[in-house]
């Protein structure tokens, strides 16, 4: 159990650190700050899925930069690109679309952010990991057990949550396919706007969320 809460620490933190970086970037590109991400909470899972799949397969490679920097490439695409793919297909929405910039793959992942995944897995393995990890280290078990049993409570909560509050969105899309305009993604935000602020937040969070071509196939 112990195992598994430390690296449950690890992916948190890890999460956090990529929902700071979205954040971040909205600010510099919108001048005001958006809570990213699906969940509720200050967290990005597919940060933290990422850089922990990085670890616990890679490790061995981290003295290498070039090889840490083609296997986060490679491998931070491909997860980015399975996760829209999933996510579309169960909630009938692409909720990012890099159609508009150039070289990417069918819109779902494109060069810049491949090149920076790269870059993420570099930090990981050279910047983060090395303060990181001996802080993890160092704490003694009871804390570990406590903060990490705590973290991983709210986490599922917020999970269940924010999967109710995607399904009710994905609820509003099925419910509007029989008015199928060129203008549904507008429809669906105004209709949106008299719903919750949770449902909102979601919207805020996925400015670019597109209702997939899939839905009206049916």
């Amino acid at each position: 159990m112990y195992i598994f809460l430390f690296y449950f620490l690890f992916f948190i933190i890890y999460s956090f650190i990529g929902w700071l970086a979205e954040v971040v970037s909205a600010i510099i590109n919108d001048h005001k700050f958006t809570n990213r991400g699906f969940l509720i909470g200050p967290y990005c899972p597919i940060y933290g899925n990422a850089a922990l799949l990085l670890y616990l397969l890679f490790q061995n490679y981290f003295n290498d930069l070039f090889v840490i920097f083609l296997i986060s490439f490679f491998f931070g695409s491909l997860f980015e690109y399975v996760t829209s793919y999933i996510m579309e297909k169960i909630f009938n929405a692409r909720w990012w679309d890099y159609s508009e910039k150039r070289f990417n793959l069918n819109g779902r992942i494109s060069l810049l952010t491949s090149f920076l995944f790269g870059i993420l897995g570099i930090s990981i393995a050279y910047l983060i990991n090395p303060i990181m990890l001996p802080f993890l280290e160092s704490l003694q078990v009871s804390i570990v057990y406590f903060l990490g049993s705590f973290l991983l409570i709210v986490f599922i909560c917020d999970f269940i949550i924010s999967m109710n509050i995607i399904n009710k969105l994905s609820k509003t899309f099925t419910e509007t396919r029989k008015d199928y305009t060129d203008d549904i993604n507008i429809k669906i935000k105004n209709i949106i706007n008299d719903k919750s602020k949770l449902i909102k937040r979601l919207l805020k969070a996925f400015p670019n969320i597109k209702i997939s071509s899939n839905l009206f196939k049916k």
